[in-house]
């Protein structure tokens, strides 16, 4: 069997999707599945070994999550990490009991035991716990090999079965050998000597994407402009050609230079088929007078795929609509636990309707931001579009809290022009993973020259991240801070006070709608 790289069980945990990033980082590749799924669902993927998860339940507690039966069974290695070690331990005839003393933050880990897990890490490592609950017995063939303080059991094995838990999270920072740890798991235990890298995430793309198409299908792709969609087109492009049509919606609510540069980049220098339409009158009519933002999603994504759709049937054979819909999209719009609260709708995932016609194609869908632009650059895509910061689907029309309406959408690409000309010209644009203005819906009383005025305030929002999931509001330096604001209120009418959002990622979202 082609086994590809590593399934993780969800069980809830804060940091799961940490183990997926390190093991890509890693070059192994690794999806995350919930903890339901099942043997067939799993085996799917062809993984060559399987990581069970954190979470926050307890495993003597009736009704707590398992994963299916047949999976332990299953010959694939399983590494069960705080949570997933404690349900190998009691799926096993062990025990686990809440612990005598909660460990939570750094811990003295000896390695007792000579385990493949543990190969080339010496016998004392600095580990991160976080755990309430532990295993206190051992039944079905399993040892120990390691242990703290105050776990007696940190790490476990049966290397009969290949079967191994560590109470600790190798994925987390704060452990600091935790990568190699993973690493043994991966490379060592599952065998997985083929690294996965963009290249041959490329190779293997282009054949499913050739497969998935046929050799007459015709596909159109919403083309946005920004990495995702834009990475997602050219792959597609570069697996069947001419038939891939890209349409470039203007749906009025672009920033400035959006329009022109996909025209620039994409239609002449890769020389992808493009068309611009221009839905602009539509989108803003539709909008008047909506003030609720999951109101505002709704009716662009709709209005989105009825656009699509009009253009999709001048297109002779179009039997597909392309996406660039990558893995936090898919992950914050279903929940991993069932029926629960959805942060908000991405238009890549929850504006679908169900009677659409055309069939998905999204090459993108298990890749994180970072891994796109590193995809980009694999194709060959200028710097010009892998540089540009994220741009929700919904535009400017989220960034205008309450009603959308000309005037303010003008305001506000003016306002967010200026903060994008001064982080380039400080050196800091490529450095910041997104940056970008909020027109709020209020206003403030100010004074320029001798006259009183009232009007609207900009928030300026600039945010460090890695793929989204999290992000820390950018310290800018003041100098810079207070040019961008004078600039802002001296060169757009009708803005009188500017402010700098402080707010990390959670507890806030990064755009404000």
């Amino acid at each position: 069997m082609d086994r590809r790289g590593v399934v993780i069980l969800d069980f809830g945990s804060q940091y799961t999707q940490l183990i997926a990033r390190r093991l890509r980082e890693l070059e192994v590749f690794a999806e995350i599945l919930p903890y339901r799924a099942t043997l067939e669902e799993v085996l799917a993927r062809k993984p060559a070994g399987l990581v069970l998860s954190g979470g926050p339940d307890s495993v003597h507690r009736r009704g707590s999550p398992r994963p299916d039966p047949r999976l332990l069974e299953s010959g694939l290695p399983i590494l069960g990490i705080c949570y997933g070690m404690q349900l190998l331990a009691a799926l096993h005839g062990g025990r686990v009991d809440a612990a005598r003393k909660r460990e939570y933050g750094f811990a003295e880990l000896k390695v007792t035991g000579d385990s493949p897990l543990f190969t080339g890490l010496g016998k004392s490592l600095r580990v991160w716990m976080s755990h309430g609950d532990g295993a206190c017995a051992l039944g079905n063939g399993f040892k120990v090999v390691a242990r703290t303080p105050t776990a007696p059991l940190a790490a476990i094995a049966d290397e009969t079965r290949r079967l191994y838990g560590v109470q600790f999270h190798p994925e987390v920072a704060h452990t600091p050998q935790g990568a190699r740890l993973l690493k043994n798991f991966a490379r060592g235990i599952c065998g997985l000597s083929e690294p996965w890298t963009m290249k041959s995430l490329l190779r293997s793309s282009l054949l499913e994407l050739r497969e998935q198409i046929g050799e007459t299908g015709h596909v159109v792709c919403a083309l946005s402009g920004g990495v995702d969609s834009s990475v997602a087109a050219a792959m597609i492009h570069r697996a069947i050609g001419k038939r891939l049509h890209c349409v470039f919606v203007d749906t009025g609510l672009l920033r400035e230079g959006d329009r022109s540069r996909a025209e620039r980049f994409l239609g002449k220098a890769l020389g992808l088929n493009l068309k611009v339409v221009d839905a602009s009158a539509l989108f803003l009519r539709r909008l008047r007078g909506v003030r609720d933002p999951e109101r505002k999603r709704k009716i662009i994504g709709r209005t989105f795929i009825e656009v699509f759709e009009r253009e999709a049937r001048k297109v002779k054979g179009a039997r597909f609509l392309a996406q660039g819909t990558l893995y936090p999209d898919v992950i914050e719009s279903v929940s991993v636990h069932g029926p629960s609260a959805v942060i908000k709708s991405h238009h890549n995932v929850g504006g679908l309707p169900k009677r659409m016609r055309l069939k998905l194609v999204e090459p993108l869908r298990l890749l994180f931001k970072d891994e796109v632009r590193r995809l980009g650059r694999e194709l060959g895509l200028p710097k010009e579009i892998l540089g540009a910061h994220p741009f929700p689907g919904p535009g400017l029309a989220i960034r205008v809290l309450g009603p959308v309406e000309p005037r303010l959408l003008e305001l506000l690409r003016r306002a967010d022009l200026i903060l994008r000309e001064e982080l380039l010209a400080g050196g800091l644009h490529d450095k910041i993973w997104q940056a970008f203005a909020v027109l709020l819906a209020t206003r403030s009383v100010g004074v320029m020259g001798d006259t009183r005025t009232y009007d609207h305030a900009i928030a300026l929002r600039c945010v460090d991240s890695v793929d989204g999931m999290t992000a820390d509001w950018s310290r800018l330096p003041h100098e810079l801070l207070r040019k961008i604001s004078s600039r802002i209120v001296s060169e757009v009418p009708g803005i009188n006070r500017v402010v700098y959002d402080v707010t990390s990622k959670p507890p806030a979202t990064i755009e404000w709608e």
